[in-house]
Parts: C-alpha cells; sequence; structure tokens
C-alpha cells in the first residue's frame, strides 16, 4: 500500500528548546523519501521517528542557515555507514556550494554511497519521475533561498456506471486503460480525470510571489510561521512570515491541509499559532507541527 505522509522531525526556528529540534521533515511518497532541511540533530529524530538512512532518496535544502543544513554532515554520514543500496539526490542554493562542500567532507568517512548534487538556481522543475515533477521557486530572505513543491501528474478514475453501460468489466478494465480505447469506446467516455496531489514546502522568507506560486493549489503546505502577528514588523526584517500571513496565503491559494512550523522561542503557547491562523480566514485542515508529529496527506479530491 502507498504511503503518503509527512513526518516531522524538529520544529524550532534558529534555537532548539527543550521540546523542539531544529528542523527536520522527511516527506514518505509511496516508496520515497525526501528529507527537507536537515537541522542539527536530525540523525537523532530520525531515530527517534523510526526514520531509517534507507528511507532517504532526495535531500532538498530551502538555505544555508545552520538551523536548516547543520544536521547534513551526520545524515550524509549516516547514508554511507549505512551503505543506503541506492542514490541519494541533493538540491540546495547553488549560491551556497561552498557550504555544501564544507558540510559534505566535514570529517572523514569512507563514502560508499553515490550521492548526487544537483543544485538550484532558478525557478521551475528540476527533475521528473513517474511519481511526481519536482519544482523550486526563489523566496525572500536575506541569504539565497528556495522553496520546493511536488506535482503528481493527473490521472483518470474509472467511472463503474459508466463501464457497465458500455458492457466493459473483467480484465476489459484493464485493456482500456492500457490502450485508450476498446470496441469504440474511448477511454474519456468511461472515466474522468483525477487531479495529481500536490505538496509544498516554504521555509524562510518574507512574502512574495514565490509563496504563492508554491502553495497554489496544494494538498498540503509546510510552511513558516516564525512570528505571531504582534510581531509583523520582526518578520519582515528578519526575512519571515507570521502565522496569520501564512493562513491568508493558504486561504487564497485552495491548501487543503496546511501545516505551520519552524516557531521562535519566544512564544510559550503554540495554540496562539493556531487562533492566529483561523483568525486570518484559513478554515480547512490545519495542523500546528510538534517534533515527531506524522501528518498523512489528504485522501485524494
Amino acid at each position: 500500500m502507498s504511503v503518503r505522509e509527512l513526518v516531522v522531525l524538529g520544529t524550532a526556528s534558529q534555537v532548539p528548546t527543550r521540546h523542539r529540534n531544529h528542523n527536520g521533515y522527511l516527506l514518505r511518497w509511496d516508496g520515497e523519501g525526501i528529507l527537507f532541511d536537515p537541522g542539527e540533530g536530525t540523525q537523532r529524530q530520525m531515530l527517534r521517528a523510526g526514520v531509517a538512512a534507507h528511507d532517504i532518496d532526495r535531500i532538498c535544502v530551502t538555505h544555508f542557515h545552520g538551523d536548516h543544513s547543520l544536521g547534513l554532515a551526520g545524515v550524509i554520514q549516516r547514508i554511507n555507514l549505512d551503505k543506503v543500496p541506492h542514490p541519494v539526490s541533493a538540491h540546495y542554493p547553488r549560491s551556497g556550494q561552498r557550504f555544501f562542500d564544507r558540510l559534505r567532507y566535514a570529517t572523514a568517512y569512507r563514502e560508499t554511497v553515490a550521492l548526487l548534487e544537483a543544485p538550484v538556481d532558478t525557478d521551475g522543475p528540476l527533475v521528473r519521475t513517474p511519481g511526481y515533477t519536482l519544482e523550486a521557486r526563489r523566496l525572500s530572505h536575506p541569504v539565497e533561498a528556495y522553496g520546493y513543491r511536488l506535482v503528481e501528474p493527473d490521472g483518470r478514475r474509472m467511472l463503474p456506471d459508466r463501464l457497465a453501460a458500455h458492457g466493459i468489466e473483467g480484465p476489459d478494465v484493464g485493456r482500456i486503460q492500457r490502450e485508450g480505447s476498446l470496441n469504440g469506446v474511448a477511454l474519456e467516455d468511461v472515466s474522468e480525470v483525477r487531479r495529481g496531489q500536490r505538496f509544498a514546502f516554504v521555509m524562510d522568507t518574507r512574502l512574495c510571489d514565490g509563496v504563492y506560486a508554491l502553495a497554489e493549489g496544494c494538498d498540503m503546505l509546510v510552511i513558516e510561521s516564525t512570528f505571531l502577528d504582534d510581531d509583523e514588523e520582526l518578520a519582515v526584517d528578519f526575512g519571515h512570515l507570521t502565522a496569520g500571513q501564512a493562513a491568508r496565503v493558504a486561504r487564497e491559494a485552495g491548501v487543503r491541509h496546511l501545516v505551520l512550523t519552524h516557531f521562535s522561542q519566544r512564544y510559550p503557547d503554540p495554540e496562539e499559532f493556531e487562533r492566529q491562523a483561523r483568525a486570518a480566514g484559513y478554515e480547512a485542515d490545519l495542523t500546528v507541527a510538534r517534533d515527531l508529529d506524522r501528518v498523512p496527506l489528504p485522501k485524494r479530491r
């Protein structure tokens, strides 16, 4: 059975707390695992969450501030120590190549796994697989930063009443799906478009075009909400979002499940983030992320 879920490894911004580790998020997408922004302590959080190095197929780093990337050294070495049997791809801003190199070779170890470097320097598609297209969009932060978005290809949903009306049953259902027509009946006559799922990951940024492009029509949006609305001026100064801003983006973009994360240590009550998101008019599913949460993607439309 295919699994699509977000495993939250850490939710703190800049400074970890007693209850929040630095960032780290693993997206399970069917049989593939995509690790986003492994901050310091990610390797231990993986252990606590039941995530193995073998689960990682791709690493996506939004930018090279420490809370989003200092865990790379340990994760990369663990991938090699465990002799992961498949290549692992790494995406990160090309302008931070020197930081990636330093983290990749921070200490001596034996390389046993092909780590495929694929730096990002422009908006648009990065890679296409049978299960999704991975895209990037530039964000607005004091250092170069990109957000990421997965878009599943549209498929088709078979309609039992139309199949029955045309007398198509049993093995012939699979045949018309494979061949596109059967005895003069087109696939479009007995099915409808099934929209592919969409997932976006948006970290440190002010409001900008990239945020909206990434969020548009997403089934799940994982987005930073470092500050509460009363501190919007601080958010703008430091290149971040507030809970209300993130929620308004999600509302306007038609997001089905909003996941707020990357919280400043200055706020003792995480529930206030939910209250402000609801006050901003977001009415769909909402998760204020906690370390080790597992958040399933919504069921298909």
